[in-house]
């Protein structure tokens, strides 16, 4: 929504620059997106003055060219012209050296010193076209004034310029949606008066024009008001009506249409003009028409009325659709003498329902939908209604027609001043609190030493209860002028929330399906035998089934394993043979204490990655597929383990496992072949066994969002030749500590195991990325830093290093 601060002024007293007007305007919660000028002309005509033509030759070395000199005000400057008609003695519009033209077509330029034919020319003499007042380049333009030479052009042409606001009205404020609406909002902090013209020299001429209207349903018009005016002359409206209208986006189309849309914008009552002579029977009809109906908007577009939208009819059908758009049949053009003029109140939900059936947003519905003023209805048409006498001529030829058979009424609430308290988090004085409320025109009706009454006007539709007029205060007495505490109790923040287990689990299913898992659940009841494959699982801590169904299903798991290898060994019996499976689930077992349960995630990995395919091999599965989705799932809840052990047992082949302050909180690597041939798997399966209740107990949540680094980043590569023994995880941490505050990253880009190199070595390709939130990179620093590195990198894992 655009607001013109020139217009405001028409309503109250601005004393702030515009940025600070800007300004008081958010801290309101209006608010302002941007600020912008409006100029009408582009560029204001700045560098363009009234100068006096002294002299005038022709050029000695262009026929069509004139030598000039002009007299711009205490100076004067030779000029080389064009324009046949130039003569001495001329008043004309001269662009200074450094001025800048915008032509009425073509790009914008810049006048500059020159030489023309070998004569200098200092300036230009303009066209109407050449300074974007006109399109006419017959010649240059001469002026009929006695204003001294070196007067602005500006001044001459009465240029004006205005500042428009931008405002982002968030739906709860319908109330602002207009010049009036904002100048409530300044009158509320400032304290300053507004000013509401009168209407009072609104009077009926005559009775020639009466239209007669009825209401079907008052709910879905709750009023209806109109008034005729016959002997309108339709034409364009003055400059003035159409530089404000141009100042806030909109383009002028006649003096009648313009009238009402400049009302709209200035009292947030829409307007709808109609040709008074096309209402058939002199009869307007506010009713619903029927589902299937055809209707020719002023877009020239046919729509088919669903039957629930709201229309202005006459005796032959629709003439417009209710505060969303008009109809092409009775819309005002220029052959128009009589009009009728409409101003209503309208249910938001009728309009709303209407406007987004037929995807039409108007400004009109834009304001219906959210909430008119009920009390405003009669004041716009009156003002509308003299506007137009006012531009167009006419006479008042009806009574206004107003049907209100219920008035709408305010809105009673009662606060408590400890309510307001409690909401705000500071107590305000009971004097303050009524002047905010007198300043936002709230009407208190009762009070007393607990709190009081108010009575809230039908346009702040958003004002319906206590809370809603706790917030009205804090927002005019500013939210700033709350001070922080510096400790807050957990009514304000809870500096450990509580994790929602069920929310974390179905965050990691997301993530996990989106990585091309498939969810498994299998039973809790298993095999006793499966106890005695993992030496780690003791079978006497098997939880046995009192009343068993079958030996297979006679105690609950220990492990998740198992019952995932029968899932494989099943989707593989029947050729599905690429699975990637996952699992959360319960693992349980006696203890000396009782019966113990754990939360467990299994993860399964076999058969080929990538599918086969034209453009691509296919691939298996490797441990570092594996060792990716662990990491995922760690770096998902920002869990940072910090040990790592290498395992060999008779469950894997090989694998790792990640503790965190020695507590395992996953095992992961390539299941025993011979542990894989007794589930009567023969190809080879990566397993994970992830420690959910760990994960979650630990889960740090999001990090802290960081500001990205201005700096830019420096890679350095190292090539190391070191014992097999030593890990990467060993690297890091090195690197970490000795550098912390510069490395950002470290990986391995390359690996080397080989006869080139000593038996039981290995060689990585390091690379380290480098980067300082505070300044640029120096070689010398970084040179140092590696340096560093290198010396650790020797001196504690006997690194030899490739230079």
């Amino acid at each position: 929504m655009k607001i013109s601060i020139d217009w405001l002024k028409t309503f109250i007293d601005i004393k702030e620059q515009p940025d600070q007007l800007a300004q008081l305007l958010t801290n309101t919660g209006l608010e302002v997106e941007g600020v912008e000028k409006y100029e009408t002309i582009p560029g204001g005509l700045a560098g363009l003055v009234i100068g006096e033509v002294l002299t005038c030759e022709k050029h000695p070395d262009a026929d069509r060219l004139n030598k000039t000199t002009v007299d711009i005000g205490g100076q004067i400057v030779p000029i080389v012209c064009g324009a046949a008609n130039v003569a001495a003695g001329q008043k004309v519009v001269v662009a200074t050296v450094g001025a800048t033209l915008y032509p009425a077509d073509g790009e914008s330029f810049q006048i500059k010193k020159a030489k023309i034919r070998g004569e200098v020319s200092e300036g230009m003499i303009c066209a109407e076209d050449e300074i974007g007042l006109g399109t006419s380049h017959d010649g240059i333009m001469v002026l009929d004034t006695d204003l001294p030479n070196g007067t602005p052009a500006a001044d001459y042409f009465e240029i004006k310029d205005d500042v428009v606001l931008e405002i982002g009205l968030t739906p709860n404020r319908a109330d602002a949606a207009s010049h009036l609406g904002v100048a409530r909002d300044i009158k509320a902090v400032t304290g300053r008066p507004i000013c509401i013209p009168s209407v009072a020299e609104f009077k009926v001429n005559n009775q020639k024009k009466p239209i007669k209207v009825t209401v079907d349903n008052a709910a879905d018009c709750p009023r209806y008001a109109g008034v005729t005016i016959s002997g309108v002359k339709v034409g364009a409206s003055p400059e003035w009506l159409q530089h404000r209208l141009k100042s806030i986006g909109l383009d002028p189309i006649n003096n009648v249409v313009d009238v009402t849309n400049y009302i709209l914008h200035e009292l947030g009552q829409p307007l709808h003009a109609f040709d008074a002579t096309k209402i058939a029977g002199s009869h307007i009809q506010v009713k619903k028409l029927a589902k299937g109906t055809k209707f020719t908007t002023l877009d020239d577009k046919e729509r088919q009325l669903f039957g629930e939208e709201l229309m202005i009819c006459d005796a032959n059908g629709g003439l417009c659709m209710a505060g969303i758009f008009g109809g092409k049949g009775s819309g005002v053009n220029d052959q128009t003498q009589d009009i009728f003029l409409e101003s209503a109140y309208f249910s938001p939900d009728i309009i709303r329902k209407g406007a987004q059936h037929h995807g039409l947003k108007t400004d009109a519905s834009f304001r219906f939908e959210r909430g008119t003023d009920p009390d405003m209805v009669i004041y716009a048409l009156k003002k509308a209604a003299l506007l137009i006498q006012e531009l167009a001529g006419g006479e008042i030829s009806s009574e206004i027609v107003d049907i209100y058979p219920n008035p709408i009424s305010k809105t009673e609430i009662h606060v408590t001043y400890a309510y307001v308290a409690k909401l705000i988090g500071k107590e305000l004085a009971a004097s303050e609190i009524k002047q905010i409320l007198e300043r936002l025109d709230i009407e208190i009706t009762n009070e007393d030493d607990l709190g009081f009454t108010v009575e809230v006007h039908p346009y702040r539709v958003d004002v319906q209860r206590p809370a809603d007029i706790v917030e009205e205060i804090l927002r005019i007495y500013g939210f700033e002028n709350v001070a922080l505490k510096e400790h807050y109790s957990a009514d304000y923040l809870a500096e450990f929330p509580e994790k929602d287990l069920n929310k974390q689990q179905f965050r990691l299913t997301e993530t996990l399906v989106a990585n091309g898992y498939f969810e498994i659940i299998t039973n809790s009841l298993t095999k006793p035998a499966y106890s005695t494959l993992e030496k780690s699982l003791d079978p006497s801590q098997d939880v046995e089934i009192l009343n068993k169904l079958s030996e297979d299903l006679g105690v609950m798991r220990q492990s998740l394993l198992f019952s995932g290898l029968e899932v494989l060994a099943h989707n593989i019996n029947r050729r599905q043979t690429d699975l990637k499976l996952f699992e959360f689930g319960t693992t349980y077992k006696k203890s000396s204490k009782g019966y113990q349960e754990s939360k467990r995630l299994g993860i399964w990995l076999t058969g080929d990655l990538t599918a086969e395919s034209w453009y691509q091999p296919s691939a298996k599965v490797a441990f570092h597929d594996l060792y990716k989705t662990v990491q995922l799932i760690l770096d998902k809840f920002n869990v940072k383990t910090k040990d790592i052990d290498i395992l060999h047992n008779e469950v894997y082949e090989y694998a790792a496992v990640l503790k965190l302050n020695g507590e395992v909180m996953a095992t992961y690597g390539l299941l025993n072949k011979q542990l894989l041939r007794k589930a009567e798997i023969k190809q080879e399966v990566f397993y994970a066994d992830i420690n959910w209740q760990a994960i979650t107990k630990h889960a740090q949540g999001i990090e802290q969002f960081r500001e990205i680094s201005k700096f830019p980043e420096v890679r350095r590569d190292l090539s190391l030749v070191i014992d097999k023994s030593v890990s990467f995880a060993q690297i890091r941490e090195i690197a970490e500590r000795e550098s912390s505050a510069l490395v950002k990253q470290i990986n391995v880009f390359d690996m080397y195991q080989g006869d080139k190199i000593d038996a039981g070595k290995k060689a990585y390709a390091l690379s380290f990325i480098l980067q300082d939130n505070e300044k640029t990179l120096t070689d010398k620093v970084i040179d140092k830093t590696m340096s560093r590195l290198m010396q650790v990198f020797e001196k504690e894992i006997g690194a030899n290093i490739r230079k």
